[in-house]
């Protein structure tokens, strides 16, 4: 499998241990790809140019991800900042709005095209401001497309048409409602649909045909990137395989592995921000 993200790229900024971690759906979805066998791993994006916009190149760089296609912007990269409560689930308390990426529009151009071609599907997510490109991308490659739980039914008709595969972080829906969920999104053509729960574990569908995947128990030290793990795991392993079931239980145990370190995949580095 190949795979290619684009969007955002975000310093998760520990304020409890001064120590700031690599992070962003894009960018995560990137470098565990590559971490669970990709072939070849792509991100494109905005970086900004102070010295966390180094240490963003540079560590997709020592994961052997491919950022010929990455943009440097003048201005500041982006941050959250994290703490964790006595459960070790992350609470965001602040951020900088994405930084200087949220200020810019990526603009796709034949290079992209070129190089986006080259891979299996390509990752992206309600924070990448890639919408506008949707349509575009899926006349060269299949979409995954992460709505988190920010999304709304106006964004899941908009975007559902272009994508193949569609995750939804849905802890705070009914059984009922992710029933509803999982068909209003089929209905608009996207054909796998899978549903993250945290603790609940996951639901899943296929054309039609539903799924349950339960956690993988560990000791939890941090679940800050479980999801993106999850969506890793599942796409490396599901486009290698065709198997959703065995796919989902990679989804599980990449994102148990991933709550068992801090940050996203770890590559902390000490930072306090002022």
């Amino acid at each position: 499998m190949k795979m290619v993200t684009i969007g955002n790229n975000i310093a998760d900024v520990y304020l409890d241990q001064k120590t700031m971690y690599p992070g962003g759906n894009a960018l995560n979805v990137a470098v565990m790809s590559k971490m669970y066998g990709a072939k070849k791993s792509s991100y494109i994006g905005i970086i900004g140019s102070d010295d966390i916009g180094d240490y963003m190149l540079q560590t997709l760089q020592n994961q052997d991800v491919n950022i010929s296609r990455v943009r440097r912007a003048y201005g500041e990269s982006g941050q959250a900042f994290v703490n964790l409560n006595s459960h070790n689930d992350r609470i965001f308390v602040d951020n900088n709005r994405g930084g200087i990426q949220n200020d810019l529009s990526l603009k796709i151009n034949e290079k992209d095209l070129d190089l986006i071609e080259e891979h299996d599907i390509l990752h992206t997510s309600l924070y990448s401001n890639s919408d506008d490109h949707i349509s575009l991308l899926s006349k060269h490659i299949p979409i995954s497309y992460d709505f988190s739980n920010h999304y709304t039914y106006d964004h899941l008709e908009r975007i559902c048409p272009y994508v193949s595969f569609a995750f939804i972080s849905g802890s705070h829906l009914s059984e009922h409602e992710i029933e509803e969920t999982i068909n209003l999104i089929h209905g608009y053509g996207t054909n796998v649909v899978v549903i993250t729960r945290g603790d609940k574990g996951a639901n899943a569908s296929l054309k039609g045909t539903t799924y349950y995947q339960d956690i993988e128990p560990v000791d939890v030290v941090d679940s800050l990137g479980a999801g993106d793990s999850f969506i890793a795991g599942f796409l490396k392993d599901y486009l290698d395989h065709n198997q959703m079931t065995k796919a989902l239980e990679t989804g599980a145990q990449k994102a148990a592995i991933t709550c068992t370190v801090n940050g996203a995949f770890g590559n902390g580095k000490r930072y306090s921000p002022l």
